[in-house]
């Protein structure tokens, strides 16, 4: 029997890319611009690995919507946060995540979005991709960066691995206030990340019509949409 389509199979994934597709087109000056935020805590390694592989989609896919430039973001350790400069070779990308190992310490969501509202004030980030499956601060502050990010145009893509409902409600408030949308998935399904890394991909670079474009999106029936203010 044939196999469904991934979005088929993965209600989380249609809903998210139903939403997606409905927001209004991005139009960056120049290479879209994404940041891509990573738990690098010691629960992560099997999603990191497999980001480590997925990134070059990002930028393939993009090809022919004048490119995409990526900055890796993650946190790990005792209070370590790093980002890395935009990027725009998927090879030098994949090179500086292979270097880095998870270790065990706190997330540091907060101190994330604080970085991507500093990066979009110098120049608009296009989009933040935020991976991961656990949120150990208080949510009052985070949400309030979060606003701050949808107002400057930056939504978040918030992805969520396990089933926490705290951390669900928590990556769904950050998603709708910055005018994102959040999606889960599971590390057993490297189809469902590839596929959610491209659309958002495809959306910093091109916006909503360059999404519509993307191959096998009439496949899925809808199982819902997640919610989130129209920008």
């Amino acid at each position: 029997m044939a196999q469904l389509p991934e979005r088929a199979r993965n209600p989380g994934v249609a809903a998210f890319l139903d939403r997606l597709a409905a927001m209004p087109a991005a139009r960056p000056a120049r290479r879209g611009r994404l940041m891509f935020a990573v738990d690098a805590t010691a629960s992560r390694q099997p999603s990191w690995d497999q980001a480590c592989h997925l990134q070059a989609e990002m930028f393939h896919a993009t090809e022919g919507l004048g490119g995409l430039a990526v900055q890796l973001c993650y946190w790990r350790g005792h209070g370590e946060f790093a980002a890395t400069p935009f990027l725009e070779d998927a090879a030098e990308l994949a090179r500086r995540m292979a270097g880095v190992r998870v270790l065990a310490g706190r997330t540091q969501v907060l101190r994330c979005l604080e970085h991507a509202l500093a990066e979009t004030t110098r120049e608009r980030v296009n989009a933040l991709v935020l991976v991961g499956d656990a949120l150990e601060e208080e949510l009052d502050p985070i949400g309030h960066l979060a606003a701050q990010l949808g107002l400057r145009g930056t939504p978040a893509f918030c992805f969520q691995e396990g089933g926490d409902p705290r951390v669900t409600d928590a990556f769904r408030q950050v998603a709708k206030l910055s005018g994102g949308a959040w999606a889960p998935f599971d590390s057993a399904s490297v189809a469902a990340l590839r596929e959610l890394l491209r659309a958002v991909a495809v959306f910093a670079a091109g916006g909503r019509g360059a999404l519509a474009r993307l191959p096998g999106r009439t496949a899925a029936a809808i199982a819902g949409q997640l919610p989130g203010p129209a920008r």
